[in-house]
């Protein structure tokens, strides 16, 4: 795929660069915010309507993280989450500038970036985050989730895999 005039060969550190990572992360945010607005559109809390033998769709609120970490607490987490969250974007921006070149690394931190925002978002304006997507096998069932948190796995798969790419280029440059 031919990249725009105005993109192509950006490079680190440059503007360019950095919307080149940025615009992805934003549209992942808005496609997330539109799928939790439908869907607490669409169902009650709780209520769950099955597409297939182990898939549903579910309006869950979490207030907790993954798993639903901390979702027990008082409502301390909430602000917790919402510093985290900023932090992390600052970083990830910083990151996504610096780095604007590297593929894959800027591809994963533009998908944990856009996740980041869609859950930012739901924390900043209504506390818990919209959980809808349920996988299960009988009664058991991996938690309920959202666009945003399927971004930040495949993003922290790819920042992932991109590091081991890049230790088998040093230890082969290392052999030469």
């Amino acid at each position: 795929m031919r990249e725009p005039p105005l993109l192509a060969g950006a490079a680190a550190g440059s503007v360019a660069g950095l919307a080149r990572w940025l615009i992805p992360a934003a549209v992942l945010a808005l496609l997330d915010q539109a799928t939790k607005s439908w869907v607490v559109a669409t169902l009650a809390p709780g209520q769950a309507i099955a597409y297939a033998p182990f898939f549903k769709l579910v309006l869950w609120f979490n207030s907790g993280a993954a798993f639903s970490f901390l979702a027990g607490a008082s409502g301390w987490q909430r602000i917790f989450f919402v510093a985290v969250a900023l932090v992390a974007v600052v970083v990830i921006t910083w990151l996504l500038y610096k780095h604007a070149e590297q593929r894959m690394f800027c591809a994963g931190l533009s998908l944990i970036l856009g996740g980041a925002l869609g859950n930012l978002w739901d924390r900043i304006m209504h506390g818990p985050v919209v959980d809808f997507l349920l996988f299960h096998v009988g009664e058991y069932a991996w938690p309920a989730f959202n666009i945003a948190d399927s971004a930040i796995t495949v993003g922290a798969a790819l920042i992932i895999i991109d590091g081991f790419r890049q230790k088998e280029r040093i230890l082969s440059n290392e052999n030469e």
